[in-house]
């Protein structure tokens, strides 16, 4: 059975509270340790009954068989999931003016590397211990107010000494895709062949400080502040796992996804077992700027000219731009056009668009000139 807690959150305003419920598996302090929490994105909810039925088996395994310790965060975000506006839940951006909830989480790096320039030796083992005790620390002192700004920095604390940390989200309409770091290449493939996934996102700087960045990134980037004097590992492997879109939540998708996931904690050793022969590798790697990300021109209707999943030539339509307002219907329609030769693996589910808005994006496994790296994924 897991031991639950949950933990307050700031009250906003008089007579109101919320908190996280926390589910934890196995021993406390155990290696390897898993993290895993959904719907950071209030909005995305794939990844809610996804982690319902890894709960699931989770209960039915006994506890022995889960040598390492799991730490289940269900619903990340539970000030997003009160935001209903006119009968739409609005859970991307807070209501609070504190922006993009997968945005701006606590940046311990720099802090880090002035705590433990000198105190690294030759030991890797040693070093991860005192790195994590420093970022644990760090993250203990830090002064904050907002319960947003609280909610991200619980989130962190909770994932920020994990060996493997999953942040499930969704796009609107998708096909299975996760982004990872370059430095935990291998891993990343391993969890891409295990889930079905389409495509594979490599980034080197993704930027904005998201999540799994804010969770991985202090250690390769410990690496680049303190250079070679001591052994760096690069203890915890952090993605993004976008589970198709918003519409794709349904049981017989979410008990395949969390024996996905079941089996890629196997093969990590968070739990005992057999978890079969890896599955064949089916997907795209691409690098992240190899994304274009094609944007309307206009406002207007979005007429789509291909599917998810096809593949499309540079130059080619990828969808068309109607202005229902058009004095000439003939002359209504702009076409929006792909910048490479790649997968096309998102749309829009909402096909009214704003200008410059993003209307798609298209998996290519060349670097785009007009993509920048640290701009994740900005048009």
């Amino acid at each position: 059975m897991a031991s639950l807690s949950r933990i307050p959150l700031p009250s906003p305003a008089p007579g109101t509270e919320r908190s996280l419920t926390v589910c934890r598996y196995g021993t406390p302090g155990a290696r390897p340790r898993a993290y895993l929490h959904a719907g950071l994105h209030a909005d995305e909810h794939p990844g809610l009954l996804v982690l319902h039925e890894l709960r699931r088996l989770l209960e039915a395994t006994a506890a022995q068989d889960i040598p390492g310790e799991i730490v289940i965060v269900p619903v990340a975000n539970p000030v997003g999931l009160t935001q209903h506006l006119n009968g739409h839940l609005v859970g991307r951006f807070g209501f609070d003016g504190s922006g993009n909830f997968n945005r701006g989480f606590p940046d311990l790096a720099q802090a880090a590397a002035g705590h433990l320039a000198g105190q690294l030796r030759d030991d890797p083992r040693a070093n991860v211990a005192l790195i994590r005790q420093t970022l644990i620390s760090l993250l203990d002192e830090q002064i904050r107010s907002g319960e947003t700004e609280i909610l991200k920095a619980t989130l962190l604390r909770l994932a920020i000494d994990a060996d493997l940390a999953l942040d499930i989200h969704c796009d609107d309409e998708a096909l299975l895709h996760l982004y990872a770091s370059r430095h935990h290449q291998a891993l990343a493939r391993e969890l891409a062949a295990d889930t079905g996934a389409a495509v594979l996102m490599l980034e080197d700087d993704p930027g904005g400080q998201p999540f799994d960045e804010a969770v991985a990134g202090p250690w390769w980037k410990l690496r680049r502040h303190l250079g070679d004097s001591a052994p760096i590992p690069l203890a915890c492997f952090a993605t993004t796992l976008e589970l198709r879109g918003r519409a794709d939540v349904g049981g017989e998708l979410a008990v395949r996804d969390a024996t996905a996931l079941y089996r890629f904690l196997q093969r990590r050793g968070v739990i005992a077992g057999d978890p079969g022969k890896p599955p064949t590798a089916g997907y795209l790697e691409v690098p992240l700027e190899g994304v274009d990300i094609p944007v309307a021109p206009s406002a207007g209707v979005v007429n789509y000219r291909k599917q998810l999943g096809e593949w499309v030539r540079r130059g080619e339509v990828v969808a068309e731009l109607v202005d229902p307002l058009a004095a000439n219907p003939e002359a209504a329609v702009r076409p929006i056009e792909s910048a490479t030769d790649g997968l096309l693996f998102t749309c829009l589910m909402e096909k009214l668009v704003r200008p410059g808005q993003s209307v798609c994006k298209i998996a290519g496994t060349e670097k785009l000139a007009h993509r920048r790296s640290g701009q994740l994924l900005q048009p």
